[in-house]
């Protein structure tokens, strides 16, 4: 039975990619760390934190690993072996606990939903046909929608606009705090489930905040 978007005002879901469907923040962080280790310098998880969710325009692991080295470093071959790292990590992984759980829940109330991620839409596309979520995803928006990175609001707007849904109709979930100050930025209550990348962090301002996805119910968004 589908709920009427007038309880609790809800219309949409929009997710996040990475750490929120797939637990990929590790694995890219994990494949980071593990080049800097390489070159004989550490790289915290506070530190990485920065630009989770988001991009490199506050901090670029790439600027501040040559500047540990003091030259230039071969970046071609440096990230093909990282992003072969990433995907020998990624290679069994199935969706975050939850994920399928709530897509369904959604599809069921009548609510649409969306993708809205800082990443690229071969990374989010590739992986969403891979799980096997395509179905229950109305829309995906990426960095090339909008060639803005999040904390920037524009691309939960521009998932709102094509799921034809106003801001305060649509409820954003993410892991990250670029993702929740986006989420801010756009006008939207967003739903704070922190990775192990992120866990760390205090995400004051959440309009709900849980461990994991199936620490709540699509229905309990409407109480």
């Amino acid at each position: 039975m589908a709920l009427p978007a007038a309880k609790g005002g809800v219309r949409a879901l929009i997710f996040d990619f990475d750490g929120l469907i797939l637990d990929t923040e590790v694995a890219i962080y994990d494949a980071w760390r593990e080049m800097y280790a390489a070159h004989g310098f550490p790289l915290t998880l506070e530190t990485w934190a920065q630009c989770v969710g988001s991009d490199f325009g506050h901090y670029d692991p790439q600027v501040e690993l040559e500047q540990f080295v003091g030259r230039t470093l071969d970046w071609p071959a440096l990230t093909d072996t990282r992003r072969k790292r990433v995907n020998e990590i990624l290679a069994d992984k199935q969706p975050m606990p939850g994920v399928r759980d709530r897509l369904r829940e959604a599809q069921e109330h009548g609510l649409v939903c969306a993708v809205a991620s800082s990443s690229s839409h071969r990374w989010v596309d590739g992986w969403i046909d891979r799980l096997d979520l395509r179905p229950f995803f109305s829309h995906v928006s990426c960095l090339e929608d909008t060639g803005k990175a999040k904390p920037d609001p524009s691309l939960f707007l521009h998932a709102a606009a094509a799921l034809n849904v106003e801001p305060a109709e649509a409820i954003v979930l993410e892991d990250s705090l670029n993702g929740m100050r986006a989420a801010h930025a756009a006008g939207m209550r967003c739903i704070v489930v922190p990775c192990e990348v992120t866990k760390h962090l205090a995400f004051d301002g959440a309009w709900k905040h849980h461990r994991s996805l199936e620490e709540f119910t699509v229905p309990d968004l409407f109480v």
